[in-house]
């Protein structure tokens, strides 16, 4: 019997799920499951994400993968702890060896806009210091469904083909390794369909058995060079070898009495923290939903322009983060926001392809966890025999050499994926994250002024509307957002276009731990094939 996975034509709604042990909530069910499988193996919610992760490379290969991208956040023995694994261009990539190429932007996709990937020494650092369970056995899982495969999903299936579609149209020799792993019967695989990954589990087993130093050091590292010398790519391995994972602190604002977190630039946390501290500083926001609606977009468009404007790696940047969230330059931003729909300019304070989980377990740790390839498969490049595909971040910068986020070598790119936390008088509230490019930041500031505002608990934050600004004053809405809201709006200077593909909304997951019970409430993403599993 042949079904459409994708129709649905009735609506549906999902409820909250409540536990008390332990919580993981993964945009693939079978991710979920291996979390939760290592909670009750004894692993701590670090145990728990590390091994998501690793399974999410697998079971959503179109979204991420070993040679992805790293943000955490991590909870443990009542104190936040930041990872920043986001990795640097590689020493040959400057600005003028791209000009040279003929390129007067940075490229989308091949080689040229590949950096040094940061997930497997994410994984390893993040066990090193605060796991419990032995590194190999947490990356046993994904081994065993990458060798035995698994059955495709309706969401995952519709993006492999775009991205299909997407590589097919370049016709170049380093694309080819992409078809045999990942298009081995000449098409992306349907919604049922078992696929394995046996290069895949090969690579993670050598991770597993190195603690991710082969991947940087070793064979692994020696097959990234030798196929990017070998199409005209920048990346060796002296730019794999030197490469370390940052421990941060995570940056906040105050809003409805809990404190927001993020991780500081390179990431653009910085924009949803700027959004929320501009909104708290409009005060109470009444009751009108269009009134509401307005100032949350208008507030989002103004950070973003000056996440636009500002962020990179943070010692290349001009205004620092704390003259950014400064009380007087937010006050100044919000002071702009009025009846009309804004074409934003950014201001300058001087002056005056993602995957997203969440982990909890009984004693009170959580984690935030997000890892990218950036778009879809990312690059389009995989390395043969090895299933690594590898990320195109160095998309984001500049070619401009005035631009804060001008290419240079060794540094770090305006970066989307962040991964957030919420707390409340010095304990835990929780993790939550949208994932799904520059859609991330403005995920967030939907969702906690759902939770924090709209009092919505995390399955119905998740499930409301959304809205996605995209330049001056034109505003995205899902189907289904309400028609009565998107007219309001137009009334008021917003150029609402409603947009059929869901997905580009984003994918979130959201954990919250009630203070006075200790119980774990969760949600999940419903424009995903997302689950989220109490225990």
């Amino acid at each position: 019997m042949q079904h459409d996975a994708l129709y649905y034509p009735s609506p549906s709604r999902r409820m909250a799920a409540f536990g008390t042990r332990g919580m993981v909530a993964t945009s693939q069910p079978v991710a979920a499951q291996v979390g939760m499988s290592i909670l009750q193996r004894g692993g701590n919610a670090v145990d728990a994400a590390i091994a998501s992760a690793a399974a999410l490379t697998v079971a959503e290969p179109t979204s991420n993968g070993i040679g992805s991208d790293v943000f955490a956040i991590v909870w443990l023995d009542g104190k936040l702890h930041g990872l920043n694994a986001s990795g640097p261009a590689p020493q040959a990539a400057t600005i003028e060896a791209m000009q040279a190429l003929g390129h007067e932007s940075m490229p989308n996709h091949g080689l040229l806009p590949v950096t040094v990937p940061g997930a497997p020494a994410a994984w390893a650092a993040l066990s090193e210091r605060f796991g419990r369970l032995p590194f190999a056995e947490l990356l046993a899982p994904a081994i065993a469904l990458a060798e035995e495969g698994y059955a495709v999903t309706p969401v995952i299936h519709q993006m492999w083909e775009e991205a299909f579609h997407t590589y097919a149209a370049y016709g170049d020799a380093s694309f080819a390794p992409w078809f045999d792993t990942f298009a081995p019967e000449g098409r992306a695989p349907r919604p049922g369909e078992r696929w394995a990954a046996p290069d895949h589990a090969l690579t993670l087993r050598r991770i597993a058995e190195t603690q991710a130093r082969d991947f940087y050091e070793g064979e692994l590292a020696e097959r990234i060079d030798a196929f990017s010398r070998e199409h005209g790519g920048l990346l060796r391995k002296e730019d794999l070898a030197s490469f370390a994972p940052e421990w941060v602190d995570p940056i906040s604002v105050r809003y409805q009495g809990h404190d927001i977190w993020e991780i500081p630039p390179n990431g653009s946390g910085l924009i949803v923290l700027q959004a929320l501290g501009m909104l708290e500083r409009l005060g109470p926001e009444g009751r009108d939903p269009v009134e509401t609606l307005h100032r949350r977009i208008e507030a989002t468009k103004l950070a973003y322009v000056d996440g636009f404007a500002h962020i990179t790696e943070q010692g290349a940047m001009r205004p620092s983060v704390e003259q950014m969230l400064a009380d007087d330059y937010l006050k100044a931003r919000a002071g702009l926001i009025g009846f009309d729909a804004l074409d934003p300019v950014h201001g300058n304070p001087l002056s005056g392809g993602t995957v997203y989980l969440a982990t909890a377990d009984g004693e009170g740790n959580m984690v935030s966890f997000i890892q990218s390839n950036f778009k879809g498969f990312g690059s389009g490049i995989v390395v043969p025999g090895t299933g690594i595909s590898l990320q195109n971040r160095g998309w984001s910068f500049s070619l401009d050499p005035e631009h804060p986020n001008a290419l240079a070598p060794g540094k770090r790119t305006y970066h989307t994926i962040i991964p957030g936390f919420i707390t409340k008088d010095g304990e835990a509230v929780g993790p939550f994250g949208v994932m799904g490019g520059y859609m991330q930041p403005q995920g967030h500031v939907q969702v906690v002024t759902s939770m924090l505002q709209d009092h919505l608990n995390p399955q119905a934050a998740l499930d409301m509307p959304r809205w996605k600004w995209t330049k001056g004053r034109t505003v995205e809405v899902e189907p289904h957002f309400p028609d009565h809201l998107a007219q309001a709006l137009a009334r008021r200077g917003h150029h609402i276009v409603k947009v059929a593909d869901t997905i580009s909304f984003g994918r979130g997951q959201i954990i919250l731990r009630d203070h006075d019970t200790g119980v774990l409430s969760g949600g999940t993403e419903p424009r995903t094939d997302g689950a989220v599993l109490p225990w």
